[in-house]
């Protein structure tokens, strides 16, 4: 017997369309194997919903409970688990191939917070002018931001020249 196909969410008292269910009751205890009719006369007896918890099984498993109230833990939940997921940002940080060392270490500071924060940093350096000529000072300045950063962070992107910039990615340990 082929299964109708289902809308979102759990079936209750007529939409299950078995004949017979596993039912088990509003204190927890299993009742059996029982005809759907009775089942659903045995929940509305008790005042609550006959709610099909387990399709899959042979016979299906129904419950009887609150539905209502079961829908509602089920959304306080998923708003619950919705506020501890923690979205990873890119922040940036610019900076120029011949930085002075006390902006290199201001910047540097915010690259260890927002690593701390648990957000990735995508360093950008730009070249101007006939900076263009020497690369290998660009480079030389994101292996130290790598170099001083290595404890708390790993390269995600090494070092690599787009036009006019080196760009490097680096993400939390």
């Amino acid at each position: 017997m082929t299964q109708p196909p289902r809308k979102q969410g759990m079936r209750i008292n007529e939409m299950i369309t078995n004949s017979e269910v596993l039912v088990i009751d509003a204190e927890g205890e299993k009742r059996g194997i029982i005809n759907i009719e009775n089942a659903i006369a045995l929940a509305e007896a008790a005042g609550l919903d006959l709610v099909e918890v387990s399709p899959n099984a042979t016979p299906p498993v129904c419950k009887v409970l609150d539905y209502g109230k079961l829908r509602y833990q089920e959304q306080k939940k998923a708003s619950e688990a919705r506020k501890k997921q923690k979205t990873i940002d890119v922040k940036e940080i610019k900076m120029r191939p011949n930085i002075d060392t006390h902006d290199y270490e201001v910047k540097m500071r915010s690259v260890s917070r927002f690593l701390g924060d648990g957000d990735k940093v995508k360093v950008t350096l730009r070249f101007r002018g006939r900076e263009m000529a020497h690369r290998e000072l660009g480079e030389a300045l994101l292996h130290r931001v790598r170099d001083d950063t290595q404890e708390i962070a790993k390269v995600e992107s090494s070092p690599k020249l787009e036009g006019r910039q080196m760009i490097m990615v680096i993400a939390p340990r």
